[in-house]
C-alpha cells in the first residue's frame, strides 16, 4: 500500500518543511517575515502553511531582488 506522500504530490509546507526545503531556520523564516520578506502564508485553523506556488514565487522574488557578487577568481 503506497503512503499519501509518496502518491500525492505536494501542494503545501510547513513552516518547518519549508525551513527544510530552502535549508534554513525557523528563526530566520519569522524575520523574514518580520520583515515582510517571507513566503506568502496561508492559515488553515491553528496550522500555518506555506502553498508550493506561494514558495516558487517567493524563490523568485529573492532572486530577482539578489545582486550578483563580482568573482574574486581573477583578482590576485
Amino acid at each position: 500500500m503506497e503512503t499519501p506522500s509518496t502518491s500525492t504530490p505536494r501542494s503545501a509546507y510547513t513552516v518547518q518543511q519549508f525551513c527544510e526545503a530552502h535549508n534554513f531556520t525557523r528563526v530566520l523564516f519569522y524575520k523574514l517575515m518580520k520583515s515582510g520578506h517571507g513566503p506568502r502564508i496561508m492559515k488553515v485553523g491553528t496550522r500555518t502553511l506555506i502553498s508550493v506556488e506561494a514558495a516558487a514565487d517567493w524563490r523568485r522574488q529573492m532572486e530577482e531582488g539578489a545582486t550578483v557578487m563580482p568573482s574574486r577568481r581573477g583578482k590576485r
